[in-house]
């Protein structure tokens, strides 16, 4: 008998501590509520939800937060564009400015073809791994792609692949978001206008006698392009030339000029 009521005042503290436990729980539940603005999760159902943190913040719910505090712009998700823009533009009451869709670019075209290899390489095949290796890789050319793909791998959207040695973007796929910038230890790769009329597709600065022996196609800082340029959009700057896509008109001029064909 004293068992058994011992057994049943154990079991009424026990449920009494749960019962007090729940109000504490629930107490503090709200007294520590953090409020979302309604506007907050209304962008985030609006964002493509990647979170490849290409806008610049820690993924969309980050990206969400900084535009409802007004500390990003309404355009500011490269992934959803003008179309994601403009309904998150409603949902805040503005009317987003209008970008320039860009798309991720390689300057490199150095193609297994046309560039030379110091040594034959065999090992990790990583581009951040060349680092630890004699000359920063087997290629000649210390600025051009290595052809091993950490761009590949960090591209959330298989916007990137190796092609003959070369890392290629396909425009159509890109979402401008920067993974593979961020990745590319040889700092290739940067973002362009969608529709740029002609880019310098190497990286090279070296001078054009040492560029030569290396690569076949490689820019030999000749100034040719600059001399014929009629807008003045094309320049040369440490060894390597350079076209102002602002002041670029996109006659071709620069492309035809060139000897090395390396004006895309």
């Amino acid at each position: 008998m004293e068992i058994l009521i011992a057994a049943g005042a154990a079991a009424a503290v026990c449920g009494i501590l749960a019962l007090l436990l729940g109000l504490f729980l629930g107490f503090s539940g709200n007294a520590f509520k953090v409020e979302v603005d309604e506007r907050e999760e209304a962008i985030c159902g609006v964002l493509p939800g990647n979170n490849c943190g290409g806008c610049g913040y820690a993924g969309c719910s980050g990206l969400a937060a900084a535009i409802v505090k007004g500390e990003a712009p309404v355009n500011q998700c490269p992934v959803g564009g003008a179309p994601v823009a403009a309904q998150i533009g409603e949902i805040m009451g503005v009317k987003p400015e209008a970008g320039v869709k860009k798309v991720a670019f390689v300057k490199c075209a150095g193609t297994c073809d046309k560039t030379k290899n110091d040594y034959e390489y065999t090992g990790i095949e990583d581009c951040a791994a060349m680092a630890f290796v004699p000359n920063g890789g087997p290629k000649s050319c210390n600025y051009g792609c290595m052809g091993y793909g950490s761009c590949v791998k960090a591209c959330p959207f298989d916007a990137i692949h190796i092609v003959n040695g070369v890392a290629v973007v396909d425009k159509e796929a890109c979402k401008a978001c920067g993974k593979c910038i961020a990745v590319c230890p040889k700092n290739l790769i940067e973002l362009v206008p969608y529709d740029a009329k002609h880019i310098v597709q190497c990286n090279s600065k070296d001078k054009g006698v040492s560029v030569t022996k290396a690569c076949e196609t490689g820019c030999i800082a000749c100034g040719i392009c600059v001399k014929n340029c009629p807008s003045d959009a094309v320049h040369v700057e440490n060894n390597i030339a350079y076209i102002d896509q602002e002041k670029c008109t996109g006659c071709g001029i620069c492309a035809e000029k060139c000897p090395k064909k390396i004006i895309l």
